[in-house]
């Protein structure tokens, strides 16, 4: 073998480095630190779209009131839901379905990212309060979304929590954060 093939050959090898390092990189990224999710229904429309993809954060994210986040599949509802957290741990929800508004701690939320205002109940009864380790969590299409209201799904517990939803990636001309 030539110096020239063999110059070649290495040359090959680093590139075919490179591109595994970049590839090990990747999916280090995608397993510990975010995750890609579909949505699927239109519980979080006007936010959210059936269909869009998103990125998640998963490490080190601690809920808070106002974030949409992922839910895992293995909850007793059987899929995973893209919800907005409404209650964290000890919080006190009411709703007060004849006027469509939704208070926390006494307090009435301003929710500009709401489809209509909150008149559908199930059979979950209010006030309650989120117990610890918990989250109270409700899709921005009120009319249209089952979630804490329903004891189908009820209360979230936190360790189901796969991340916040911090970007859309699809569909392109939506493509962005997401508040």
């Amino acid at each position: 073998m030539d110096q020239q093939q063999r110059e070649r050959n290495i040359a090959v090898l680093e590139w075919f480095d490179a591109i595994v390092f970049a590839l090990t990189i990747v999916l280090i990224i995608l397993l510990f630190l975010v995750r890609t999710v579909r949505v699927d229904g239109t519980s979080m429309v006007p936010t959210l779209e059936n269909g869009d993809q998103l990125i998640a954060r998963s490490i080190l994210y601690e809920p808070q009131r106002g974030d949409v986040v992922v839910i895992d599949g293995y909850i007793e509802f059987g899929a995973p839901l893209v919800k907005r957290v409404i209650g964290t741990e000890g919080d006190v929800v009411d709703i007060d379905f004849e006027q469509g508004q939704v208070f926390v701690n006494g307090q009435l939320l301003t929710e500009p990212y709401i489809s209509a205002p909150t008149t559908r109940s199930f059979d979950v009864t209010f006030p309650v309060t989120v117990p610890e380790g918990h989250l109270f969590l409700m899709g921005d299409n009120r009319p249209n979304s089952k979630d804490s209201r329903d004891s189908d799904i009820g209360m979230i517990d936190k360790r189901d929590v796969l991340g916040k939803v911090v970007f859309r990636l699809v569909p392109f001309n939506k493509f962005g954060g997401i508040e």
